[in-house]
């Protein structure tokens, strides 16, 4: 066990862990500080609140009906319980605050309220769906207790209505009194009532969460004794027998353990410490803490405990003293503490504001258990919160570890960890943990005892001060232990004469919704959930979120109602009271801190976006309020739904503009709105974004921040009225610069007038060129009217301070240069691309201006100043020094443009001479390149919305190679038009087309061509030129002479075929050896060896002579090898296709005998009659059919025709001579047997067949003829 905290050892702890803190977080301060104080409380009145206030006082009255007041009360799940001074029982539903249920229970005060389960269950869809009624008789508990008197109101009042039996409404409500009572109720079963008397004040009561099943609860009050009561009957009223064994053995065993006809056992688990003011149960039911004068007291409960472990059971855990301060020993029996369970998954989140998913408020769930590998859930901590006087303790209950008891067999039961203390400079009344770094705490102030005040109240008669302060929230930081905002100061009625103990504080947790299923499914899908499960009655409750502001009308169809009203709703829909609207603040997401006196409740929640954002906007703080409208555009949506209305009971910070409405707690409400409601919405969101900006706006240049604000213009101004009032305003201020570029480039609407771009524009023109470039880059042409701009550049230019050579930024006509390509930019977008096209020729932008006279078809437009179009890319210097390859590199696109447009006609090849012979001379290398493209096709692509689609590619290529050679051909034909002056350019620079150039075109004058080729001695054009002449033997004496080349001497003679030449050729090499060597290698067969040897003169040395001679020896070789290889393929290729001819003469004819074919063949008459039909299998001759047994030699042919041959014989158009023979020689053949083997008769028989049937059938040829 660990030992228990003593009073020297908490004060040393304090200590340590502490510092004394004033009001607001600050050191308490000195005289002389409170001047500096003053000032800084000045300022921090400008920090933005952490809650907001609301008062639920009017929701109340029946509450504070017949002067009654709140004594405690208690919230959980979907409903608050209150009791009053009277000893009534309020059962209210949240969030709308409506009666369910009032009771008359004790005769005094009540102390302490418990409900069991806690939290209480909520309403299932199941279980809800069609809620029974309960039976109303009795109409109160009270009526079921003997000698019970009634509220004083009851015998007139109206019968109430029965609690209809849901699972969120079988929940059981324990009271105590200061009148010794300790009343315990069913909220659904108006007989389930226990009344016991303790014969002392009870302070403090706690059900047992399982209390459905064990009837068991725990009590205490100013006698010291905490005491377990078990069992007792329904419907009774009892007596504690604490102590008085005697009486509970009288009553038999069974009704020792609260069975049988007895009223309950009583337990004293501990006394002897002073009055107990505080028992609670923790939320797993697992532990108890009580407070009694010597401090805080945790024990473990009889719930979920193993076998092993149940005498553990009422087992005391941990002691903590309260502080060892001399007021403490007063003021300890005084105070009362406040104990607290945490259900950490219900925090709030650390942000100033609530932020939502799909209209649902996110919490934070801190992990609170660990899993094993197998996954059971190990040791879960459970938290508690005790604030006590002046302090504030935060412990965690940890199951295991060191303790102050274990078991016989050293299993350790639960310790305590002590997280942290605080000491305050005021009373605590309240306390919960806001979010799991925030405490709030509901602080009350101690009156100034030099200004107390003899006054009285007749409250109960009792004497009452009256110089008590206003009590406060306070949040503060639990890692600095400071204050995080100003404290607020709440307005309640008459806390001048209330003490710390007539406030009390309870908490809501928030919702808890992950989101996931946040995003994932509707609002009322996941609320059911949470909270309060408002879903199941949605279709019957709520037609629109507009159903929260019904509350002027009385009629049930119309009030909203949450789930906690349906239970009432359905049951007695015409009760009074039941048309009674929520307050929007109670609709609110997140966790809802009530704060009661006894005359007021107020309820503070987390400040929405909405809230941050009427606050941003209230403290002139516009860039964060735009900011947040453009991430949470909820926020304006939540205040523009808002009632703003205003009480004055509510604390003086709250704001009425940022209260909640039905829609936001309903977000999916908003899917039943019609889809013009969201455009209007979100269109009123936008107008609010604007609204926001330009004040935004004008803040920034108020303080002249005009860059910031130009920046800021682009990121808020959506509309063209406000661009234009917002340009000229910079324009006035003479800060353009700032807002251009941000300006819009796209088109708004309405459109932003064209107007405010020219001004930018001429703006720019005069003092900005680059920047002027940038923004007609940018700026779509259709968002100005370029008329305008033009006129004030040329303007610019004629000014005569930008020249084309004056040097800005150390390079030679910069500005120039770019107000020409804005220039001609501008002509474009005015639609006047021939004056565009100028701009870009002067400035040598080739690239452009290509592109221009593409798509505009614009060469008529250069065709007055060629040599600057053909010079685009060259620069001067180019023009002075580069080297042709280079010029012609630069000017092939504009070369190859003139020569497409000269096979269209457009721009002729005269044109194109004249005036580049005019610039520079004949010849000149731009000529050239436009003759040579003009002669080979090289033509500029045509543009692919200008080809034809072909589908096919091998169509496609065909085609191209069409058009090519249709084009080479035409520009040949253009070149010849003026062959002359090409033979001087092809000359001088291209001496290889040159030759092409006279061997394929005959327009050029011969004398003028060799006259050029002499000059140049170009032998070989020259050769040619001869040749052309016919003048054979003084070209070959130039080949022989000048070129000294006899391969090409002897080429030369082949061509020419002439044997003059070969001649010339073996009597102009005689006086050479090196000619001689040459045709022995290399004449072939052209020349007969023989002779070539024979004219060698003697004893002339040849060098390699030998090695010539056997090179022509072996070539003759190869060609006679050849030659017979040749012969021996042709031999077989023959002798293959006469054996193929054999096959198939060798081949049986198929013929029909004596069949009557079905289609009869059409023969000629012999006679030269009419013809006649024939059928198949008869002969056409005679028309008889065919016999086995026929005589006649019978002839077929391949076309399947079949004669005799007699008949063959006398058929019309046979040669009469052979005729005549055929039967003759037939019969001359000597056939010595039907099998003879003799073939001489057979190739006679054949030689005599083939002479009468050479022509083939006659049938066939007659109808060939």
């Amino acid at each position: 066990m660990a030992p228990e905290v003593t009073e020297t050892e908490q004060d040393d702890d304090l200590e340590d862990k502490r510092t004394l803190k004033a009001p607001n977080g600050k050191m308490a301060a000195t005289q002389e500080d409170q001047g500096s104080e003053t000032t800084e409380e000045e300022e921090e009145e400008d920090e933005e609140p952490r809650l907001k206030y609301a008062s639920l006082t009017k929701l109340l009255k029946a509450v504070y009906r017949n002067g009654d007041a709140t004594s405690a009360f208690i919230v959980g799940g979907d409903k608050m319980i209150v009791g009053t001074h009277n000893g009534n029982i309020h059962v209210l539903s949240l969030p709308s605050l409506k009666s369910i249920k009032v009771y008359h229970a004790h005769s005094a005060s009540v102390s302490a309220i418990s409900i069991s389960p806690f939290p209480p269950p909520l309403p299932t869809p199941d279980a809800d769906t069609k809620p029974r009624l309960v039976s109303a008789k009795p109409s109160s508990p009270a009526a079921s207790i003997p000698g019970a008197r009634q509220a004083s109101s009851a015998p007139r009042s109206p019968k109430p209505p029965p609690v209809p039996l849901t699972s969120s409404n079988f929940i059981h409500i324990a009271t105590s009194s200061i009148d010794g009572n300790v009343c315990v109720a069913s909220l659904t079963d108006p007989k389930d009532v226990m009344l016991r008397n303790f014969g002392r004040p009870v302070q403090a009561i706690a059900l047992s969460p399982a209390y459905k099943n064990d009837h068991s609860y725990l009590s205490g009050g100013l006698a010291g004794n905490l005491i377990l009561t078990v069992g007792g009957r329904s419907g009774t009223t009892s007596t504690s027998n604490a102590g008085a064994g005697a009486a509970a053995t009288a009553s038999g065993w069974l009704g020792a353990i609260g069975l049988g006809s007895n009223t309950g056992k009583d337990t004293i688990l501990h006394s002897g410490e002073g009055a107990i003011r505080t028992i609670q149960w923790s939320l797993s039911g697992n532990y108890v803490v009580w407070v009694n004068e010597k401090g805080i007291k945790l024990m473990r409960s009889n719930l979920h405990l193993e076998s092993d472990d149940l005498e553990h059971a009422w087992k005391r855990i941990n002691h903590i003293d309260h502080p060892n301060r001399a007021v403490w020993e007063d003021m300890a029996a005084v105070w009362k503490p406040q104990a607290k369970w945490i259900d950490e998954s219900g925090l709030e989140t650390d942000d100033l504001y609530t932020s939502q998913i799909n209209g649902v408020s996110q919490t934070t769930r801190p992990p609170s258990t660990s899993l094993s590998k197998n996954g059971a859930a190990l040791k879960r901590s459970e938290r508690l919160i005790v604030g006590w006087g002046d302090s504030v303790w935060i412990l965690d209950v940890v199951p295991g570890g060191s303790g102050l008891s274990k078991g016989a067999g050293g299993r350790k039961i639960a310790h305590v960890d002590v997280v942290t203390i605080l000491r305050t400079d005021c009373i605590v009344s309240g306390v919960s943990l806001y979010t799991p770094s925030l405490l709030v705490v509901l602080a009350y102030i101690t009156p100034d005892e030099s200004t107390t005040s003899p006054q009285h109240t007749p409250t109960r008669g009792r004497h009452r001060r009256q110089n008590a302060r206003q009590p406060e929230m306070r949040i503060i930081d639990l890692a600095t232990k400071e204050e995080v905002s100003v404290a607020d100061t709440l307005n309640v009625s008459r806390y001048e004469s209330l003490s710390a103990t007539d406030y009390h504080l309870d908490a809501l947790p928030a919702m808890q919704v992950s989101q996931k299923a946040a995003s994932q499914r509707g609002a009322l899908e996941i609320i059911g959930g949470g909270i309060w499960d408002v879903g199941v009655y949605s279709a019957r409750l709520f037609s629109s979120a507009a159903s929260v502001r019904s509350n002027g009308s009385h009629s049930a169809e119309s009030s909203s109602r949450t789930a906690s009203d349906v239970n009432v709703a359905l049951s007695a829909p015409s009760a009074p009271g039941y048309d009674q609207a929520a307050h929007p603040s109670a609709l609110t997401h997140g966790m809802k801190i009530f704060i009661h006196s006894p005359y007021d409740c107020v309820l503070a929640t987390k400040p929405t976006p909405a809230d941050h954002f009427n606050w941003l906007d209230s403290h002139a703080m516009y860039e964060e309020a735009w900011n947040l409208l453009d991430q949470h555009p909820e926020a304006i949506s939540d205040s523009s739904e808002t009632p703003t209305e205003s009480n004055p009971s509510t604390p003086t910070r709250t704001s009425a503009a940022g209260q909640g409405t039905l829609m936001d707690f309903l977000a999916d409400d908003e899917s039943q709105t019609p889809s013009s409601g969201r455009r209007n919405l979100y269109s009123h969101v936008e107008k609010e974004k604007r609204r926001i900006g330009e004040k935004w706006i004008e803040q920034l240049t108020a303080h002249e921040e005009w860059s910031k604000a130009g920046a800021i213009c682009g990121k808020v101004l959506t509309t063209g009225d406000t661009w234009e009032h917002w340009v000229w305003v910079f324009a006035q201020a003479n800060k353009l610069e700032e807002i251009t570029p941000y300006i819009p480039s796209t088109q708004l609407h309405p459109p932003l007038p064209s107007i405010v771009y020219e001004l930018v524009l001429g703006h720019h023109i005069a003092k900005d060129t680059n920047k002027l470039v940038e923004l007609l880059n940018r700026w779509p042409s259709h968002l100005f009217d370029a008329g305008p701009v033009i006129e004030a550049i040329q303007n610019r230019l004629k000014a005569g301070d930008i020249r084309e050579d004056s040097i800005e930024g150390g390079r030679v006509g910069q500005e120039w240069r770019l107000l020409m390509e804005c220039l001609a930019k501008l002509y474009l977008a005015d639609n006047q691309p021939a004056k565009a096209l100028s701009c870009y020729i002067r400035l040598q932008d080739a690239d452009v201006a290509m592109s221009l006279i593409s798509k505009y078809h614009l060469v008529d437009a250069v065709s007055d100043d060629i040599p600057s179009f053909v010079s685009l890319r060259i620069s001067k210097e180019q023009q002075r020094s580069a080297p042709i390859s280079e010029l012609e590199q630069a000017s092939r696109e504009p070369i190859r443009l003139l020569v497409a447009e000269a096979h269209h006609g457009i721009v002729r090849p005269e044109s194109v001479i004249e005036q580049l012979g005019a610039r520079y001379g004949i010849p000149n290398p731009y000529l050239f390149f436009y003759f040579r493209a003009l002669w080979e096709g090289e033509v500029a692509a045509v543009s692919s919305s200008e080809q034809p689609a072909i589908e096919d590619t091998s169509r496609a290529r065909k085609q191209s190679l069409l058009d090519e050679r249709l084009i080479a051909t035409e520009g040949k034909a253009l070149v010849s038009d003026h062959a002359d002056i090409a033979l001087q350019l092809f000359a001088e620079y291209d001496r290889p087309l040159l030759m092409r150039f006279l061997k394929s075109s005959q327009s050029y004058a011969l004398d003028l061509a060799s006259k050029i080729c002499r000059e140049r001695r170009y032998i070989p054009e020259l050769v040619h030129l001869l040749s052309k002449e016919g003048r054979m033997t003084e070209a070959l004496r130039l080949i022989i002479d000048e070129i000294g080349d006899v391969s090409q001497a002897i080429l030369f003679a082949k061509e020419q075929n002439d044997q003059s030449l070969w001649d010339d050729l073996l009597s102009y090499s005689m006086k050479k050896p090196a000619f001689i060597r040459g045709l022995l290698e290399e004449v072939g067969t052209a020349i007969d060896p023989v002779i070539l040897i024979r004219r060698i003169p003697k004893g002339l040395e040849i060098q390699g002579l030998k090695g010539s001679l056997i090179r022509m020896i072996k070539e003759y070789e190869i060609q006679h090898s050849i030659s017979e290889g040749a012969a021996r393929v042709f031999r077989g290729e023959v002798a293959a296709a006469m054996a193929e001819k054999g096959k198939g003469v060798n081949k049986g004819m198929k013929f029909e005998i004596g069949e009557v074919h079905k289609d009869p063949i059409t023969v000629p008459s012999p006679k030269g009659g009419r013809p006649r039909k024939v059928q198949k299998g008869h002969c056409p001759g005679c028309d008889k059919a065919f016999l086995p047994e026929d005589p006649d030699l019978l002839i077929s042919f391949r076309c399947q025709h079949i004669f005799h041959l007699p008949c063959l014989l006398s058929f019309p158009d046979t040669d009469g001579k052979i005729v005549e023979d055929i039967p003759s020689s037939l019969a001359n053949l000597e056939w010595q047997s039907e099998y003879d083997r003799n073939v001489g008769p057979k190739v006679d028989h054949a030689a005599l067949l083939r002479n009468l049937v050479k022509e083939g059938c006659p049938l066939e040829n007659k109808d060939t003829g």
